[in-house]
C-alpha cells in the first residue's frame, strides 16, 4: 500500500488531495477569471455617464478569495465522504462567509455610489450632498443589520426573542449614551432641516469659518486661518450660527469725515459726488442713500448705503476699495479736505 493509499477519516490521502486540489484549483481559476472580466466590465462601465455600474463593478471586484475557496469547496466536496454533521457544520460556515460577502458588496457599492454623488451634488445642490454622510451610515446599519440577523437565523438562534430582547436592552443603552444620541438627532435635524449646507461660511460665537463635513456627532469647519473646528452637533444647533452662506446680497455702510472749513455748496454736493462714484459699479451694486448725516467731534460725517449685489467678500473688497479710490479723486479735484483728529486748545489770560 503506498502513502497515496493511508486513509484518513475514512477518505485515502488521495481522495482528500484530489478534493483540496478542485477547491483551491477552481478558487485560483475563478479569481483570475473574475479579475479579468470585471476588468473589462470596469473599461465599459467608464463610458457611461452612470456612476452605478461603476460602483457595482468596484464592489464585485473586491471579491474575498475565502468566498472563491467556498465555491470551490462546492465543487470538490463530493469526492470524498463527509459525514452528515461535518458537512451541514461547513454548510452553515459557507453560509456565513456568503453572507458576510454580500454585505460588503452592498456596503461598498453603496459608499462609492455615494461618493461619486456627493461629488457631484457639490456643485448643484450642496444640501443633498450634506446629507450623503447620514445616509451612507443608514445604510451600512441596515446592511449589517439584515446581514446579523439572517446569521443567527441560520445558526438556529431564535430571531424574535432576540429582537424583543434588544428591545428592552436598548432602553438601558439609550440612557447611558443619551449625548451620543442627541449629537445622532442633531445631525439628522441638520440634514432634514438644513440650517446650513457643505460649503457655508458660519460664524458661530467667537469662530468662524466655512463647512467642510457634517458628520453623525460632530460638524467640522475651516477657519479663515486654517486650522479645523469642530463642534458637536446639538452644541451647533443650540449656539446662534450666522451663516454667510444664504446671503443673497451685501448691505455696505460707511462713513467719510470732512473738515469743518468746508465750504456750503461743497458739503451739499458731497452726496451727489458719492452716489456717481457709486454707480459708476451699477452692474455689481445697487446705490441705496447718501447723506449728511452728523456733526462729529473734529468733522462732517457722511454716511452712505450701498448694497454689493453679489455676496462673495472679495468682491465686495474690490468695488469698496474703488469707490475710495474715485471718492478720494474727485475730493481732490473740488477741494473737498477730508478731516482728522484735531482739538482746538483756548488760552485765557488771569487778570491778576
Amino acid at each position: 500500500m503506498t502513502w497515496l493509499e493511508m486513509t484518513i477519516l475514512n477518505n485515502t490521502l488521495r481522495d482528500w488531495l484530489l478534493a483540496v486540489g478542485v477547491m483551491v484549483g477552481l478558487a485560483l481559476v475563478l479569481r483570475l477569471l473574475s479579475a479579468f472580466v470585471f476588468g473589462r466590465l470596469a473599461k465599459l462601465a467608464d463610458r457611461t455617464a452612470n456612476n452605478l455600474d461603476d460602483a457595482v463593478i468596484s464592489a464585485l471586484k473586491r471579491t474575498s478569495f475565502i468566498t472563491f475557496l467556498g465555491v470551490g469547496y462546492l465543487a470538490g466536496r463530493h469526492l470524498v465522504a463527509l459525514g452528515d454533521q461535518v458537512h451541514a457544520g461547513i454548510t452553515k460556515v459557507l453560509v456565513v462567509i456568503f453572507l458576510i460577502q454580500v454585505g460588503l458588496w452592498v456596503v461598498h457599492a453603496a459608499r462609492e455610489w455615494l461618493a461619486h454623488y456627493r461629488t457631484r451634488q457639490l456643485e448643484s445642490d450642496r444640501a443633498t450632498a450634506t446629507a450623503v454622510g447620514t445616509i451612507s451610515f443608514v445604510v451600512q446599519m441596515a446592511t449589517w443589520s439584515i446581514v446579523l440577523l439572517m446569521i443567527l437565523s441560520n445558526m438556529g438562534v431564535n430571531i424574535t426573542a432576540l429582537v424583543t430582547g434588544l428591545g428592552i436592552g436598548g432602553i438601558a443603552v439609550a440612557l447611558a449614551l443619551q449625548n451620543v444620541f442627541s449629537d445622532l438627532f442633531a445631525s439628522l435635524s441638520i440634514v432634514f432641516d438644513k440650517p446650513f449646507v457643505i460649503g457655508d461660511f458660519l460664524i458661530v460665537g467667537d469662530h468662524l469659518g466655512s463647512v467642510e463635513n457634517v458628520g453623525l456627532k460632530t460638524t467640522r469647519l475651516r477657519s479663515l486661518s486654517g486650522e479645523q473646528l469642530v463642534f458637536a452637533n446639538s452644541d451647533l444647533l443650540g449656539s446662534r450660527v450666522r451663516n454667510f452662506g444664504r446671503m443673497m446680497e451685501r448691505r455696505v455702510l460707511f462713513k467719510l469725515g470732512v473738515i469743518y472749513d468746508t465750504d456750503q455748496e461743497k458739503l451739499k454736493a458731497i452726496p451727489t459726488i458719492v452716489r456717481e462714484v457709486i454707480e459708476q459699479e451699477a452692474e455689481r451694486v445697487r446705490f441705496d442713500r447718501c447723506h449728511f448725516a452728523a456733526y462729529g467731534d473734529f468733522s462732517l460725517t457722511i454716511e452712505t448705503v450701498y448694497y454689493v449685489l453679489e455676496p462673495d467678500y472679495n468682491v465686495y473688497m474690490d468695488i469698496q476699495q474703488n469707490i475710495n479710490l474715485a471718492i478720494r479723486e474727485r475730493f481732490i479735484a473740488e477741494g473737498i479736505e477730508f478731516a482728522y483728529p484735531t482739538q482746538t486748545l483756548l488760552l485765557r489770560r488771569d487778570p491778576a
